[in-house]
């Protein structure tokens, strides 16, 4: 793993986006997993404002996202295909066919998560997989556990991950319970990886991400078995480094 070291939340933002940038420079028709939450927010910022100054061409991009919500409408506020387009995809030029987010409303789950596993691998496989990590070492929404699911799948989320999310519901008790999520092998499968990490509350997972040893229950660990994984932190969340 190549481990860079920011000195603050901006500059590891700044750095994604960079990485992002040249990779669609490089391929125009590149295809990219996104995440959401906290972290990637002033990335997705950045990558608008490069857009805006002609930087970067979205129209041939084709993205897919980690994960939803389960049982939540697209249209929810806390919902991550609602984050995508009010956080990023309403602010730059990319074709709405081209965007892929899964469907947590879904009334057929196996179906769904076949589905969107054919839909990447008829797209080519993911070029560039962007990642945040929960505190626990959780990617995507793939938590701790004695065993992973390799493929898209319906989880239910542990009581750190709903405490951590709590922030963005009026209350604990709204935050949904299950999420549908791309699998470890999916993330595996792709060309590359970033992982992005700010606070000192990533500090451990980022320390067990990197020199832990490798283990379904810090999930992120599994990131050493690829061959090509940029980490990106800032100052707090390298403190154990």
């Amino acid at each position: 793993m190549k481990v860079l070291i920011e000195k603050s939340y901006n500059k590891i933002s700044k750095k994604a986006a960079y990485l992002v940038k040249q990779q669609i420079n490089e391929k125009p028709n590149s295809v990219l997993g996104l995440p959401t939450g906290s972290t990637p927010l002033r990335m997705y910022d950045e990558l608008i404002e490069m857009y805006e100054r002609g930087e970067v061409d979205f129209s041939k991009v084709i993205t897919f996202n980690l994960d939803e919500y389960y049982g939540l409408p697209p249209d929810h506020p806390q919902s991550y295909n609602y984050y995508m387009w009010n956080n990023f995809f309403d602010h730059i030029n990319i074709k709405k066919e081209n965007v892929h987010i899964l469907d947590g409303m879904t009334n057929n789950i196996e179906r769904e998560c076949l589905e969107y596993e054919t839909k990447i691998k008829n797209a080519g496989g993911i070029d560039l997989q962007i990642l945040g990590i929960g505190p626990n070492g959780h990617i995507g929404f793939n938590e701790p556990s004695e065993t992973l699911n390799d493929k898209t799948h319906l989880v239910t989320l542990t009581e750190e991950t709903i405490e951590a999310n709590s922030r963005f519901f009026d209350s604990k008790e709204k935050v949904p319970e299950k999420a549908l999520t791309m699998g470890i092998s999916t993330i595996l499968k792709s060309d590359k990886i970033i992982i992005m990490a700010s606070g000192e509350s990533k500090a451990s997972a980022i320390k067990k991400t990197l020199s832990g040893q490798i283990n379904t229950c810090t999930p992120s660990t599994l990131l050493q078995t690829h061959s090509n994984v940029t980490v990106i932190v800032d100052q707090g969340a390298a403190i154990y480094l």
